[in-house]
């Protein structure tokens, strides 16, 4: 309930601020493709439900540079809040985040996201339900996903009696969200969905990856 409020709360201000056409409000999106530089930074996506949970849970860990909620994994061009949530866009809620390999690994970076959500679901996390919502990691080389299928099959069940049910594809294209979209959390911790949703999954990240937070 909480999660559609908000949505309805989005629909309003579009219909308040945006324009009639549905894909003016998302004007500033731009088709991204991940440049990965070995010796400085690396780029991974995840989708794992609403992304502003999982914009939350990675802004604060120590080594990622930069968290971008968008879209991705469909064939729509140019998808807007709206469609996507739709459910017939194909794409998915996910993150791109940018963090530096020296300082956070992608092994660690799979633990948290294993940890912060459930990856046995199937197209579903907790009350939000359709393909946009699915688990799922979109890699930008072979190498990485090496990484992702040991983490797969090697991590995930420790934490996870269930089968994994994460898809898990080559990124193509990201989308970036509407800007009312980025840093949504902090920018709104006093929300109802904030409170109930995503402050449990925070308070999960602090302790377990206590000494992997920014200080």
């Amino acid at each position: 309930m909480n999660r559609i409020l908000s949505l309805l709360f989005s629909c309003i201000t579009i219909a308040l601020f945006g324009s009639q056409n549905p894909n003016i409000q998302n004007q500033n999106n731009m088709s991204t493709e991940p440049i990965n530089d070995p010796g400085t930074k690396e780029v991974i996506t995840l989708g794992g439900g609403c992304f502003w949970c999982i914009e939350a849970v990675f802004q604060d860990l120590n080594g990622v540079e930069k968290v971008v909620s968008g879209y991705t994994g469909g064939d729509v061009k140019n998808p807007n809040y709206r469609e996507v949530c739709g459910g017939s866009t194909g794409h998915a809620e996910a993150v791109q985040i940018t963090f530096d390999p020296s300082i956070i690994t992608l092994e660690e970076i799979l633990e948290v996201f294993w940890t912060t959500h459930d990856p046995t679901t199937l197209n579903r996390q907790g009350a939000d339900r359709g393909t946009q919502y699915r688990s799922a990691i979109f890699y930008s080389n072979e190498e990485q996903l090496a990484k992702i299928d040991y983490s797969m099959k090697e991590v995930a069940p420790k934490i996870w009696d269930d089968p994994i049910v994460t898809d898990v594809a080559k990124l193509t294209v990201f989308y970036p969200a509407e800007t009312y979209h980025q840093n949504y959390y902090k920018q709104n911790e006093n929300q109802s969905y904030c409170q109930v949703v995503i402050n449990p999954k925070l308070r999960k990240v602090r302790e377990k990856f206590a000494a992997k937070m920014k200080k």
